[in-house]
Protein backbone atom coordinates (compact mmCIF):
# COMPACT_ATOMS: atom_id res chain seq x y z
CA UNK A 1 0.00 0.00 0.00
CA UNK A 2 0.81 3.54 -0.62
CA UNK A 3 1.74 5.66 1.81
CA UNK A 4 -0.72 8.44 2.67
CA UNK A 5 1.49 10.18 4.66
CA UNK A 6 1.76 14.03 3.63
CA UNK A 7 2.94 16.04 6.75
CA UNK A 8 4.79 15.00 9.58
CA UNK A 9 5.06 17.60 12.53
CA UNK A 10 8.08 17.19 14.92
CA UNK A 11 7.89 20.44 15.91
CA UNK A 12 8.31 21.02 20.15
CA UNK A 13 9.59 17.64 20.51
CA UNK A 14 12.73 18.51 21.01
CA UNK A 15 14.75 21.55 23.03
CA UNK A 16 17.81 22.55 25.16
CA UNK A 17 15.58 22.75 28.11
CA UNK A 18 18.01 21.88 30.91
CA UNK A 19 15.26 20.14 32.92
CA UNK A 20 15.17 17.47 30.03
CA UNK A 21 15.72 13.45 31.01
CA UNK A 22 19.45 11.62 29.99
CA UNK A 23 17.28 9.54 27.05
CA UNK A 24 15.75 12.79 25.66
CA UNK A 25 16.84 14.38 22.64
CA UNK A 26 18.35 17.83 22.24
CA UNK A 27 17.12 19.96 19.55
CA UNK A 28 20.66 20.24 17.84
CA UNK A 29 21.09 16.03 17.46
CA UNK A 30 17.12 16.06 16.48
CA UNK A 31 17.66 18.25 13.88
CA UNK A 32 21.34 16.56 12.66
CA UNK A 33 19.16 12.87 13.12
CA UNK A 34 16.16 14.37 10.15
CA UNK A 35 18.74 16.06 7.86
CA UNK A 36 20.88 12.55 7.59
CA UNK A 37 17.23 11.06 7.21
CA UNK A 38 16.43 13.57 4.22
CA UNK A 39 19.72 13.01 2.84
CA UNK A 40 19.80 9.39 2.93
CA UNK A 41 16.16 8.70 1.43
CA UNK A 42 17.10 11.12 -0.82
CA UNK A 43 19.59 8.80 -2.14
CA UNK A 44 18.21 5.73 -1.99
CA UNK A 45 15.23 7.47 -4.10
CA UNK A 46 17.80 8.16 -6.65
CA UNK A 47 19.24 4.65 -6.77
CA UNK A 48 15.88 3.11 -6.98
CA UNK A 49 15.44 5.45 -9.77
CA UNK A 50 18.73 4.32 -11.67
CA UNK A 51 18.30 0.68 -11.55
CA UNK A 52 14.33 1.04 -13.00
CA UNK A 53 15.60 2.96 -15.66
CA UNK A 54 18.23 0.50 -16.10
CA UNK A 55 15.69 -2.34 -16.24
CA UNK A 56 13.93 -0.04 -18.79
CA UNK A 57 16.12 0.11 -21.67
CA UNK A 58 15.70 -1.91 -24.69
CA UNK A 59 18.35 -2.87 -27.13
CA UNK A 60 19.28 -0.48 -29.89
CA UNK A 61 16.56 0.70 -32.00
CA UNK A 62 13.81 -0.39 -30.10
CA UNK A 63 10.69 1.24 -29.21
CA UNK A 64 11.21 3.93 -26.92
CA UNK A 65 10.98 2.27 -23.16
CA UNK A 66 7.65 3.06 -21.22
CA UNK A 67 7.35 6.24 -19.19
CA UNK A 68 8.73 4.96 -15.79
CA UNK A 69 5.56 5.19 -13.01
CA UNK A 70 4.93 8.39 -11.30
CA UNK A 71 6.30 9.12 -7.90
CA UNK A 72 4.24 9.21 -4.74
CA UNK A 73 3.71 12.67 -3.62
CA UNK A 74 6.53 13.28 -0.56
CA UNK A 75 5.99 14.29 3.36
CA UNK A 76 6.58 17.73 4.57
CA UNK A 77 8.44 17.47 7.71
CA UNK A 78 7.67 20.59 10.03
CA UNK A 79 10.56 20.77 12.31
CA UNK A 80 12.43 23.36 14.87
CA UNK A 81 16.44 23.11 13.55
CA UNK A 82 19.22 23.97 15.17
CA UNK A 83 22.54 24.23 13.55
CA UNK A 84 26.03 25.03 14.30
CA UNK A 85 29.49 24.88 12.32
CA UNK A 86 29.63 21.41 13.11
CA UNK A 87 26.34 20.43 11.68
CA UNK A 88 26.08 23.34 8.85
CA UNK A 89 27.03 20.75 6.33
CA UNK A 90 24.76 18.26 6.69
CA UNK A 91 21.56 20.50 7.19
CA UNK A 92 23.01 22.40 4.09
CA UNK A 93 22.73 19.30 1.98
CA UNK A 94 19.52 17.89 3.57
CA UNK A 95 17.78 21.14 2.78
CA UNK A 96 19.58 21.09 -0.82
CA UNK A 97 17.97 17.85 -1.43
CA UNK A 98 14.97 16.68 -4.43
CA UNK A 99 14.21 13.82 -2.23
CA UNK A 100 10.92 12.72 -0.69
CA UNK A 101 11.36 13.83 2.33
CA UNK A 102 10.96 17.83 2.73
CA UNK A 103 12.29 19.90 5.87
CA UNK A 104 9.92 23.17 6.34
CA UNK A 105 11.61 24.72 9.83
CA UNK A 106 9.04 26.75 11.97
CA UNK A 107 11.92 28.43 14.46
CA UNK A 108 15.51 28.44 13.37
CA UNK A 109 18.18 28.62 15.66
CA UNK A 110 21.79 28.72 14.31
CA UNK A 111 25.10 29.32 16.86
CA UNK A 112 28.77 30.70 15.39
CA UNK A 113 28.10 30.27 12.18
CA UNK A 114 29.79 32.90 9.58
CA UNK A 115 27.74 35.42 7.76
CA UNK A 116 28.38 33.45 4.04
CA UNK A 117 26.94 30.20 6.12
CA UNK A 118 24.11 31.74 7.79
CA UNK A 119 23.23 33.28 4.40
CA UNK A 120 23.24 30.06 2.70
CA UNK A 121 21.11 28.09 5.39
CA UNK A 122 18.69 31.19 5.08
CA UNK A 123 18.26 31.18 1.40
CA UNK A 124 17.54 27.40 1.81
CA UNK A 125 14.62 27.32 3.79
CA UNK A 126 11.11 27.48 2.65
CA UNK A 127 9.67 30.86 3.14
CA UNK A 128 6.37 29.95 4.38
CA UNK A 129 5.78 28.71 8.34
CA UNK A 130 9.13 30.36 9.39
CA UNK A 131 7.75 32.43 12.41
CA UNK A 132 11.37 32.34 14.30
CA UNK A 133 14.85 33.42 13.56
CA UNK A 134 17.66 33.23 16.49
CA UNK A 135 21.22 34.01 15.87
CA UNK A 136 23.34 33.96 18.71
CA UNK A 137 26.76 33.90 19.28
CA UNK A 138 27.31 34.70 15.66
CA UNK A 139 30.05 37.56 16.30
CA UNK A 140 28.35 39.32 13.14
CA UNK A 141 28.74 42.83 14.21
CA UNK A 142 26.24 45.40 12.33
CA UNK A 143 27.73 44.83 9.08
CA UNK A 144 27.11 41.22 9.40
CA UNK A 145 23.55 42.34 10.89
CA UNK A 146 22.89 44.26 7.47
CA UNK A 147 24.00 42.05 5.37
CA UNK A 148 22.00 38.64 6.60
CA UNK A 149 18.71 40.73 7.43
CA UNK A 150 17.61 41.64 3.84
CA UNK A 151 17.02 37.49 3.40
CA UNK A 152 14.30 37.77 6.40
CA UNK A 153 12.07 39.77 4.29
CA UNK A 154 10.80 36.70 2.44
CA UNK A 155 9.90 34.87 5.82
CA UNK A 156 6.17 36.54 6.05
CA UNK A 157 5.48 34.79 8.67
CA UNK A 158 8.02 36.24 10.74
CA UNK A 159 7.05 36.87 14.49
CA UNK A 160 10.56 36.53 16.28
CA UNK A 161 13.84 37.90 15.74
CA UNK A 162 16.66 36.55 18.72
CA UNK A 163 19.76 38.52 17.59
CA UNK A 164 22.04 38.32 21.11
CA UNK A 165 25.83 38.44 21.03
CA UNK A 166 25.96 40.07 17.94
CA UNK A 167 29.38 42.12 19.17
CA UNK A 168 27.78 45.63 18.41
CA UNK A 169 28.58 48.61 20.34
CA UNK A 170 27.71 51.74 19.64
CA UNK A 171 30.07 53.17 21.88
CA UNK A 172 32.94 52.29 19.70
CA UNK A 173 33.71 55.38 17.47
CA UNK A 174 33.50 53.32 14.65
CA UNK A 175 33.45 54.50 10.80
CA UNK A 176 30.27 54.03 9.62
CA UNK A 177 28.53 53.41 12.44
CA UNK A 178 25.51 55.69 11.66
CA UNK A 179 24.94 54.14 8.50
CA UNK A 180 25.06 50.56 9.78
CA UNK A 181 22.28 51.52 11.86
CA UNK A 182 20.41 53.54 9.48
CA UNK A 183 20.25 50.11 7.81
CA UNK A 184 19.79 48.33 10.38
CA UNK A 185 16.83 49.94 11.84
CA UNK A 186 15.41 50.07 8.15
CA UNK A 187 16.16 46.10 7.56
CA UNK A 188 13.97 45.82 10.84
CA UNK A 189 11.16 47.83 9.04
CA UNK A 190 10.71 45.08 6.65
CA UNK A 191 9.57 42.75 8.59
CA UNK A 192 5.86 43.98 9.10
CA UNK A 193 4.54 41.11 11.18
CA UNK A 194 7.49 41.43 13.95
CA UNK A 195 6.28 40.55 17.61
CA UNK A 196 9.36 39.79 19.42
CA UNK A 197 13.16 40.88 19.21
CA UNK A 198 16.00 40.06 21.28
CA UNK A 199 18.98 42.80 21.44
CA UNK A 200 20.58 40.91 24.51
CA UNK A 201 24.10 41.85 25.41
CA UNK A 202 24.67 44.84 22.33
CA UNK A 203 25.66 47.75 23.54
CA UNK A 204 22.94 50.38 22.41
CA UNK A 205 23.44 53.27 24.29
CA UNK A 206 21.53 56.04 23.16
CA UNK A 207 19.79 54.33 20.08
CA UNK A 208 17.00 52.57 21.04
CA UNK A 209 14.55 55.11 19.09
CA UNK A 210 17.17 55.08 15.47
CA UNK A 211 17.03 51.40 15.97
CA UNK A 212 13.30 50.72 16.41
CA UNK A 213 12.11 54.08 14.74
CA UNK A 214 11.16 52.10 11.52
CA UNK A 215 8.73 49.24 12.97
CA UNK A 216 5.43 49.26 11.32
CA UNK A 217 3.61 47.77 14.30
CA UNK A 218 4.39 47.15 18.17
CA UNK A 219 6.46 44.66 19.93
CA UNK A 220 5.11 42.61 22.37
CA UNK A 221 8.02 41.11 23.54
CA UNK A 222 11.58 43.17 24.02
CA UNK A 223 14.92 41.77 25.46
CA UNK A 224 17.33 44.47 26.38
CA UNK A 225 19.97 42.66 28.89
CA UNK A 226 23.13 44.04 28.80
CA UNK A 227 22.53 47.02 26.52
CA UNK A 228 23.66 49.27 28.24
CA UNK A 229 20.88 51.54 28.09
CA UNK A 230 20.87 55.49 29.10
CA UNK A 231 17.41 57.41 30.36
CA UNK A 232 16.73 58.79 27.20
CA UNK A 233 16.65 55.27 25.60
CA UNK A 234 13.89 54.28 28.64
CA UNK A 235 12.12 57.40 27.82
CA UNK A 236 11.41 56.49 24.51
CA UNK A 237 10.64 53.10 24.94
CA UNK A 238 7.93 54.69 28.00
CA UNK A 239 6.30 56.97 25.39
CA UNK A 240 6.72 54.85 22.19
CA UNK A 241 3.58 52.62 21.01
CA UNK A 242 5.31 49.49 22.20
CA UNK A 243 4.81 50.04 26.01
CA UNK A 244 1.73 49.73 26.01
CA UNK A 245 2.12 46.34 23.86
CA UNK A 246 4.52 44.71 26.06
CA UNK A 247 3.55 41.07 27.17
CA UNK A 248 7.26 40.43 27.66
CA UNK A 249 10.32 42.57 29.08
CA UNK A 250 13.65 41.92 29.74
CA UNK A 251 15.76 44.68 31.52
CA UNK A 252 18.32 42.79 32.92
CA UNK A 253 21.97 43.97 33.57
CA UNK A 254 20.66 47.67 34.05
CA UNK A 255 22.23 49.20 37.25
CA UNK A 256 18.86 50.70 38.63
CA UNK A 257 20.47 51.74 41.68
CA UNK A 258 20.95 55.12 40.39
CA UNK A 259 19.99 57.21 37.56
CA UNK A 260 17.90 54.82 35.89
CA UNK A 261 15.87 53.64 38.62
CA UNK A 262 12.76 56.58 37.91
CA UNK A 263 12.98 55.83 34.20
CA UNK A 264 12.42 52.04 34.80
CA UNK A 265 9.21 52.77 37.34
CA UNK A 266 7.97 54.85 34.38
CA UNK A 267 8.02 52.83 32.24
CA UNK A 268 6.37 49.95 34.39
CA UNK A 269 3.74 52.13 34.69
CA UNK A 270 3.39 52.29 30.55
CA UNK A 271 3.41 49.02 30.33
CA UNK A 272 1.51 47.46 33.46
CA UNK A 273 -1.69 47.29 31.65
CA UNK A 274 -0.28 44.03 29.45
CA UNK A 275 2.88 43.08 30.90
CA UNK A 276 3.12 39.23 31.59
CA UNK A 277 7.06 38.59 32.03
CA UNK A 278 9.37 40.82 33.70
CA UNK A 279 12.79 40.14 33.78
CA UNK A 280 15.13 42.49 36.13
CA UNK A 281 17.86 40.09 37.08
CA UNK A 282 21.70 41.57 37.94
CA UNK A 283 20.52 45.06 38.32
CA UNK A 284 21.48 45.57 42.06
CA UNK A 285 18.29 46.44 43.11
CA UNK A 286 19.12 46.78 46.90
CA UNK A 287 16.08 46.48 49.47
CA UNK A 288 15.10 49.78 49.19
CA UNK A 289 14.77 50.07 45.83
CA UNK A 290 12.91 46.77 45.82
CA UNK A 291 10.59 48.75 48.45
CA UNK A 292 10.35 51.83 46.13
CA UNK A 293 9.50 49.34 43.22
CA UNK A 294 6.71 47.63 44.36
CA UNK A 295 4.10 49.59 43.75
CA UNK A 296 4.80 50.08 40.09
CA UNK A 297 5.22 45.71 40.28
CA UNK A 298 1.80 45.71 41.90
CA UNK A 299 0.42 47.45 38.92
CA UNK A 300 1.05 45.08 36.50
CA UNK A 301 -2.14 42.93 37.56
CA UNK A 302 -1.65 40.56 34.34
CA UNK A 303 1.87 39.32 35.34
CA UNK A 304 2.63 35.92 35.50
CA UNK A 305 6.52 35.87 35.63
CA UNK A 306 8.88 37.51 37.57
CA UNK A 307 12.38 37.20 37.45
CA UNK A 308 14.90 38.85 39.84
CA UNK A 309 17.80 36.56 40.22
CA UNK A 310 21.29 38.27 40.50
CA UNK A 311 20.22 41.26 43.00
CA UNK A 312 21.91 42.08 46.66
CA UNK A 313 18.31 41.38 48.15
CA UNK A 314 17.70 40.01 52.06
CA UNK A 315 15.47 37.46 53.32
CA UNK A 316 13.70 40.27 55.04
CA UNK A 317 12.88 41.95 51.26
CA UNK A 318 11.69 38.82 49.53
CA UNK A 319 9.16 38.01 52.43
CA UNK A 320 8.10 41.75 52.10
CA UNK A 321 7.99 41.31 47.92
CA UNK A 322 6.00 38.17 48.72
CA UNK A 323 3.43 39.57 51.05
CA UNK A 324 3.09 42.70 48.21
CA UNK A 325 2.30 40.14 44.93
CA UNK A 326 0.30 37.28 46.24
CA UNK A 327 -2.59 39.54 45.37
CA UNK A 328 -1.52 39.51 41.86
CA UNK A 329 -3.49 36.57 40.82
CA UNK A 330 -1.67 35.25 37.60
CA UNK A 331 1.82 35.54 39.39
CA UNK A 332 2.78 31.98 39.66
CA UNK A 333 6.69 31.99 38.75
CA UNK A 334 9.60 34.06 40.43
CA UNK A 335 12.62 33.45 40.28
CA UNK A 336 14.31 34.94 43.66
CA UNK A 337 18.44 35.51 44.33
CA UNK A 338 19.82 34.09 47.51
CA UNK A 339 19.35 36.21 50.36
CA UNK A 340 22.46 38.11 51.19
CA UNK A 341 22.23 36.89 54.51
CA UNK A 342 22.62 33.17 53.58
CA UNK A 343 26.10 33.95 52.44
CA UNK A 344 28.97 32.52 54.42
CA UNK A 345 31.28 35.48 53.84
CA UNK A 346 30.97 38.91 51.81
CA UNK A 347 28.88 38.66 48.22
CA UNK A 348 31.11 38.60 46.19
CA UNK A 349 31.30 41.50 43.54
CA UNK A 350 30.78 42.53 40.32
CA UNK A 351 27.01 41.67 40.31
CA UNK A 352 27.61 39.27 37.71
CA UNK A 353 29.93 37.11 40.95
CA UNK A 354 26.50 36.72 42.96
CA UNK A 355 25.77 33.60 40.35
CA UNK A 356 27.76 31.58 42.48
CA UNK A 357 26.74 28.76 44.91
CA UNK A 358 29.84 28.20 46.40
CA UNK A 359 29.59 31.27 49.30
CA UNK A 360 25.75 30.49 50.16
CA UNK A 361 24.71 28.78 53.35
CA UNK A 362 22.77 26.00 52.39
CA UNK A 363 21.15 25.39 55.83
CA UNK A 364 20.29 28.66 56.18
CA UNK A 365 18.82 29.21 52.62
CA UNK A 366 16.94 26.01 52.62
CA UNK A 367 15.20 27.20 56.01
CA UNK A 368 14.37 30.90 54.02
CA UNK A 369 12.80 28.65 50.94
CA UNK A 370 10.72 26.36 53.26
CA UNK A 371 9.73 29.50 55.09
CA UNK A 372 8.94 31.79 51.80
CA UNK A 373 6.98 27.97 50.70
CA UNK A 374 5.25 28.49 53.81
CA UNK A 375 4.10 32.00 53.79
CA UNK A 376 2.90 31.12 49.83
CA UNK A 377 0.81 28.14 51.39
CA UNK A 378 -1.19 30.35 54.15
CA UNK A 379 -1.44 32.72 51.56
CA UNK A 380 -3.81 30.21 49.74
CA UNK A 381 -0.88 30.87 46.57
CA UNK A 382 0.75 27.15 47.18
CA UNK A 383 0.02 26.91 42.99
CA UNK A 384 2.89 29.85 42.60
CA UNK A 385 6.41 28.96 42.34
CA UNK A 386 9.14 30.47 43.82
CA UNK A 387 12.58 29.27 42.86
CA UNK A 388 16.89 30.07 42.66
CA UNK A 389 16.99 27.66 39.89
CA UNK A 390 17.97 29.65 36.55
CA UNK A 391 17.22 26.03 34.83
CA UNK A 392 13.21 26.09 35.03
CA UNK A 393 13.34 30.01 33.93
CA UNK A 394 14.71 29.08 30.24
CA UNK A 395 11.94 27.33 29.28
CA UNK A 396 9.11 30.33 29.50
CA UNK A 397 9.13 32.06 25.84
CA UNK A 398 6.81 34.52 24.34
CA UNK A 399 5.21 31.99 22.47
CA UNK A 400 4.44 30.19 25.67
CA UNK A 401 2.53 33.42 27.46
Amino acid sequence: RRCRLRVLDMTGLQDDDTDRGPEAMSLWSGTVALAKACIEISKHQSECLKSASKRHKGPSGASPPPAPPPQPPGVEIHADLFVNGTSFGVLRDALRAAGPLRLKCRDFHAEELSVASTVSLLESLEAAGVRRVDLRFNNLGLAGLCAVLPHLARFTDLLSLKLPYSNVDVRRLAVGMDAGLRCFAAQLGRLPRLKELNLDSSRLSGKLRQILGDLQAPLESLELAFCSLLPGDFAFLSQSFHAPALRKLDLSGHDFSENLFQPLQRLLEETSASLLHLDLMECRLTDARLEALLPALCRCSRLRCLGLFGNPLSTPALKGLLRETVLLPDLRFVVYPYPVDCYNREPPRPPSAWLFEDAVDKERFAAVSAELRRMLASSGRADAVWTASLFRHGALDYFTL
